[in-house]
């Protein structure tokens, strides 16, 4: 009877589950769909510990851990800033790939607990189970460990790279693949930890080639490989829902990858090898030098505010430096006394804005922009050309014209926004420096530009107090 029933509650959570990703598609219904995920892991936690078998001493372990690890994460989410969510993502997934290590290690030496067999006699469908979510697990948590250090600022977020990068991340695979046909031959100590090692060493091969310009695909990635961590952990423990889950998170992580990838027109293939969107001849610092460029325009906000103030047609670009400021919530202000002046306002938002997807989006929301006025990048492109006014708030890398014609950037190929067709250009910028990318923007010597050098929180303020004169 409690195996019934813990298997009926496993199936309302994964139905909750997917609901959940269903929700989180849309922002008018990614509330709903948080709330549901809620709602099916805490049916999963109950029902886990419901299940025949578990002993008094294993649920208060269990219990024990949740209180530490639910502490843990209610302090890290009352404390985290937006700005750093990113980073936030790429650490819990690689702690999702430990997990994933530490079971498999657990039920490769007390295989008896996990019913999988003896200490040197492991069923063979249990050891390839075991080794593809090693594997996997290690390679989640070294690339994801990277990836946080990018994100953090701890190391370099320039791309590292070095000849014939692409070839040893692709021998060091199919060495990978020969480990785990081994081991599932030999049930080998030995090679079972020369899976984890060599795991190791490739997530953190495939991060470090990677540039900030594409790091929100990383991000994605990694998502998609902490799932099919966890379902192998599943298949280890014998837990469909673990399985399920793992599967949602893993392929969703997937095909959102894909789709980025082809909105940055990339490699899905790179993606995986590590290092796309880079080039180790290529220059960093993109096209030209400044001496043969026109000298940059300066304004100030009352320009600005004077020029919004008899526009038409404004379109507003979110980027990083809008994050970093905080300074959605001014933005939104300054649209809605726009529109009181009779302008028509919307939001254009790049597919890898910020430093993960959908970063923009919940900024925006979490200001109450109106859903309907936020566009993706192939809605509202075509009109930037009909826009008076293009007002530039912290995005750089997205807007940057040298994607389409310098064949020699780290950016070649990416889709931007169109800005430049406006027929002004405000770009609020702390200074000249590049970016995150590591490259100048064309954008900034255009004729059409003005720069609004400094806080983008504090400028945008000075021009609502303008507006409002």
């Amino acid at each position: 009877m409690a195996a019934t029933l813990s298997t009926l509650a496993y199936l309302v959570a994964a139905v909750l589950f997917i609901l959940a990703l269903r929700g989180l598609s849309h922002p008018t219904t990614s509330r709903q769909g948080n709330l549901y995920g809620m709602i099916g892991m805490g049916i999963a936690i109950v029902a886990t510990l419901l299940r025949p078998g578990m002993g008094g001493g294993g649920v208060g372990l269990i219990i024990l851990a949740l209180a530490i690890g639910g502490g843990a994460g209610a302090y890290i989410a009352t404390r985290i800033q937006m700005t750093a969510l990113p980073q936030l993502v790429a650490a819990f997934h690689s702690l999702v790939g430990l997990s994933a290590v530490f079971v498999a290690a657990a039920a490769f030496y007390a295989p008896e607990s996990f019913g999988i067999g003896h200490s040197g006699n492991i069923h063979g469908g249990s050891l390839v189970e075991m080794s593809l979510g090693l594997a996997i697990g290690a390679i989640t948590f070294s690339g994801s460990v990277i990836a946080f250090a990018k994100l953090q600022a701890l190391m370099s977020g320039a791309p590292i790279t070095f000849k014939g990068q692409h070839w040893l991340n692709l021998g060091l695979g199919i060495l990978l693949l020969v480990l785990i046909i081994a081991f599932v031959a030999s049930g080998s100590a030995g090679l079972f930890w020369l899976i984890a090692i060599l795991a190791f060493a490739l997530g953190f091969l495939l991060i470090i080639p990677i540039g900030g310009a594409d790091m929100p695909v990383v991000v994605s990635m990694l998502n998609s490989y902490s799932g099919w961590a966890a379902a192998g952990i599943g298949f280890t423990l014998s837990n469909l829902l673990l399985i399920v889950t793992g599967a949602l998170v893993g392929a969703s992580g997937a095909i959102l990858s894909y789709i980025m990838c082809k909105g940055m027109n990339r490699s899905i293939i790179n993606v995986l090898l590590g290092g796309f969107g880079t080039d180790a001849g290529g220059a960093a610092a993109g096209g030209g030098g400044d001496g043969d460029r026109a000298p940059v325009k300066a304004g100030s906000p009352e320009d600005a505010a004077y020029i919004m103030k008899n526009a038409q047609k404004i379109i507003v670009v979110p980027g990083y430096g809008m994050a970093v400021a905080q300074a959605q919530q001014v933005l939104r202000e300054m649209g809605d006394l726009l529109k009181k002046e009779g302008a028509q306002v919307e939001y254009a938002i790049h597919p890898v804005a910020g430093r993960m997807p959908g970063h923009m989006n919940v900024l925006l929301a979490e200001a109450n922009v109106p859903y309907e006025d936020v566009k993706e990048l192939e809605e509202i492109n075509p009109e930037f050309a009909e826009a008076d006014v293009a007002f530039v708030i912290g995005a750089n890398d997205v807007t940057n014209p040298a994607a389409k014609t310098d064949k020699s950037s780290p950016i070649y190929g990416m889709p931007i926004l169109d800005v430049e067709r406006a027929k002004t250009v405000f770009f609020i910028k702390r200074g000249m420096a590049s970016g995150y990318a590591g490259v100048d923007n064309e954008l900034f010597f255009r004729p059409n530009t003005m720069m609004l050098f400094g806080d983008a929180k504090k400028v945008t303020q000075e021009i609502v107090q303008a507006l409002q004169k």
